[in-house]
């Protein structure tokens, strides 16, 4: 997986993808591979009210900023959120898109066993448009009710601390469980602690390609 020199994230939702694979994104970027990230829901519905409705495009921008990701290689879309399975049609066509923009080695997107109803439009989508690459589910343990730990991305304190660093940019999202920088950690650790390693983060192997 390393040798991949494009690599694509899908996010259903801004701040998907720094949940889920937010320390490999950082060690990609590190390692000077380019990294895209397409969010498909800037959820503006869901937001605490008062806050204007462009509060999450703004964050996902100052996050994967964090991450090392290049702003001309984010892409925010504005689908409605938990409405993204009535434009499966429409949300294929954007990824088909993307396919030839970027022409992507190695795709990052939820597991296919991903209960949000989002969640399972994107990597559905996803796996039809991307049959042809290397795709890797990312681990979103509080909806997945079932996940292999079948890849790991090995990874040190540096990477977790810019990934706690990029979620804390989500401050609309603050007081949620899953962004505070103690259960990052821990996660983290946990699937270290799998591999031999100091922290980690796990996939499910849903597409291998090799050359």
């Amino acid at each position: 997986m390393l040798d991949a020199q494009r690599i694509l994230v899908l996010a259903p939702h801004t701040d998907d993808g720094e949940l889920g694979c937010g320390g490999t994104i950082a060690k990609l970027t590190g390692m000077g591979r380019a990294v895209y990230y397409a969010a498909f829901s800037t959820a503006r519905h869901s937001l605490p009210p008062g806050l204007p409705p462009d509060t999450l495009k703004i964050e996902v921008a100052a996050a994967t900023s964090r991450l090392g990701i290049e702003q001309s290689r984010l892409r925010v879309y504005d689908y409605e959120v938990r409405k993204l399975s009535y434009l499966r049609q429409e949300i294929l066509e954007d990824l088909v898109a993307l396919r030839r923009e970027i022409e992507p080695d190695l795709v990052l997107m939820p597991c296919l066993h991903d209960i949000h109803q989002d969640h399972t439009t994107v990597a559905n989508e996803g796996l039809r448009a991307f049959k042809d690459r290397t795709i890797l589910g990312y681990e979103l343990i509080w909806n997945n009710l079932s996940f292999k730990t079948e890849c790991f991305m090995r990874l040190d304190e540096t990477h977790i601390a810019r990934k706690i660093e990029a979620l804390s940019e989500y401050r609309s999202q603050a007081g949620k469980t899953y962004v505070s920088p103690e259960f990052i950690s821990s996660l983290a650790r946990t699937r270290g602690v799998q591999i031999g390693a100091d922290f980690a983060e796990c996939f499910e192997v849903v597409r291998w390609v090799i050359d």
